[in-house]
């Protein structure tokens, strides 16, 4: 028996770091019958077949602190959810809405922005995201500017990178670690974005924890995939935290247009900055009718 990490899955077969060797395992068949499916990610107990006559299996996952449905990630510590200024433009709300699943899910936001020498007026963008207390690093994936920053937050820790295709996330990280040479491709002009040139979800282990290319995690997949409900919204806006407690209404308050209620009056004042507040009202609205025989 070894206990190790799973670092790759492609057509059932996963791939477990274990002491620094990858060993190919499958599934247990009770896996199956328990609807527990193995996530990359997941710390787990394996057995080994020595003499190669059979294959080596994956026998407990152990219990995990976070998971993702897509991408299909577990026991992550930070997301780096990295956006460009042009190329595509940069939107606030997709940026927020995974934001919030992070914060939902109890992993570490960073903003990343890339294409740093194609936009100049990118101040305003720092303090939306610093004011509400998040690391930002800005980077130019030509000169490899902030990838440095970028490589120090990445010891000892699981982080993924994710955001829309073309913003530079396999250009940033073959910046860090040329060793990797992920795909990059050019994005379309028709279609705002680039080809899909990541084909799978896959760890890479280094300088003491592991990064992950996560293929197509976009806005579309965190509201198809990650909805997360009215009631739990305003915890994912970190900077409401201060003012929620002092609502005229704090337990039925929506925070969206009510009476009394100090977030708006935060926003009113400047102390929350109104895209922020325009993004929660954004996905309020796409949850609030949800009934809860819906959510199960």
């Amino acid at each position: 028996m070894a206990i190790g990490k799973i670092v790759k899955g492609i057509g059932g077969f996963y791939y477990v770091d274990a002491d620094d060797v990858i060993y190919e395992c499958k599934a247990r068949g009770n896996f199956r019958k328990q609807k527990i499916t193995p996530l990359i990610g997941d710390n787990v107990e394996i057995s080994i077949n020595e003499d190669n006559c059979a294959e080596n299996r994956i026998e407990k996952i152990f219990e995990r602190k976070n998971s993702m449905i897509r991408p299909p990630l577990a026991n992550l510590d930070q997301l780096f959810i990295v956006s460009s200024f042009v190329d595509p433009k940069i939107n606030t709300l997709i940026i927020d809405k995974m934001v919030a699943i992070a914060e939902y899910k109890h992993i570490e936001p960073v903003i990343v922005l890339t294409k740093i020498d194609l936009e100049v007026d990118y101040q305003q963008y720092i303090d939306i995201y610093e004011n509400a207390g998040f690391k930002v690093i800005l980077c130019n994936n030509t000169t490899g500017e902030g990838s440095a920053e970028v490589r120090a937050l990445l010891k000892g820790k699981i982080s993924a990178f994710c955001g829309n295709t073309g913003v530079g996330k396999s250009s940033l990280l073959n910046q860090i670690f040329p060793d990797l040479e992920l795909e990059t491709g050019e994005t379309s002009k028709k279609l705002g974005r680039g080809k899909h040139t990541t084909r799978h979800c896959e760890l890479f282990k280094t300088d003491g924890g592991y990064i992950a290319d996560t293929p197509g995690f976009s806005s579309l997949d965190i509201e198809r995939c990650e909805k997360i409900y009215k009631e739990d919204l305003p915890l994912c806006f970190r900077e409401f935290e201060p003012y929620i407690d002092d609502c005229k209404f704090n337990t039925n308050c929506s925070h969206i247009n009510d009476k009394g209620c100090k977030v708006v009056e935060a926003v009113e004042s400047g102390k929350i900055a109104k895209s922020r507040h325009e993004s929660y009202v954004a996905m309020y609205n796409e949850v609030k009718d949800i009934k809860e025989w819906q959510k199960k």
